[in-house]
């Protein structure tokens, strides 16, 4: 069986690239989907359910290795993992790591001949898969890399915003108004038992579809706005 992963850190992102190009080398790949901001592996359900599921044969493909990991020592021991159960994973941006490419440096270059000289070829056939398993981690350190670039470049930015008199972020006290606080504050104020209705606080939470947290701020606006 193949498979495609496909990786977004948001439902508003398009996923449709990674897919197309997935499919374009592998039409048959079932492509999995999924909407997740963080670099923690193991907090991905899709992806965590997805691997749970691979029976060795199976094929796992990825756009980049960025959409397998942006934490270094977890794609590096999940790649191990994988490889051993006998799970072919795939690259398309990084074929130089693609499992088949890392069994086959795994292999003794140079043959044995029972000769002196088959300590130096043993060094020499160790040395090459050092370097293979050196790539793969060399592949999900950039793609980590490029999330603490990412971070930094933020923060410099906020920084420098501050320093230029900006207003980053919502000012302190005030209020977001939006379609979803409107509605809410109208259930409220019709149905809530403070206001005159008949439901209860938690009844009025499930009603509103919003948090405990949030309902009570809502609450207290509203009362205060009656003040």
């Amino acid at each position: 069986m193949i498979y495609g992963y496909c990786r977004v850190s948001a439902k508003t992102q398009n996923i449709e690239r990674q897919e197309r190009n997935i499919k374009t080398l592998y039409p048959d790949a079932a492509i999995v989907r999924e909407a997740f901001t963080g670099t923690k592996v193991y907090e991905r359900k899709v992806f965590t359910k997805l691997i749970g599921n691979l029976k060795s044969g199976d094929t796992l493909v990825f756009d980049s290795v960025s959409r397998m990991s942006r934490n270094a020592d977890e794609g590096v021991t999940m790649y191990m993992e994988l490889f051993s159960k006998g799970i072919e994973l795939v690259f398309l941006k990084e074929r130089y790591i693609d499992t088949q490419v890392y069994a086959s440096n795994l292999k003794d270059r140079i043959q044995l001949t029972g000769a002196i000289e088959d300590e130096i070829f043993k060094g020499i056939n160790s040395y090459f898969r050092m370097l293979a398993e050196k790539q793969i981690r060399i592949a999900f350190e950039q793609a980590e890399k490029e999330v603490t670039d990412l971070q930094q470049r933020t923060r410099e930015g906020m920084v420098t915003a501050k320093l230029n008199g900006k207003q980053i972020g919502i000012v302190a006290g005030t209020k977001l108004i939006t379609k979803k606080s409107i509605a809410a504050k109208e259930i409220i104020r019709n149905h809530s038992k403070t206001f005159g209705g008949s439901l209860s606080d938690k009844e009025c939470i499930k009603l509103c579809g919003v948090t405990s947290k949030t309902y009570y701020l809502y609450k207290k606006q509203l009362k205060e706005s009656e003040l």
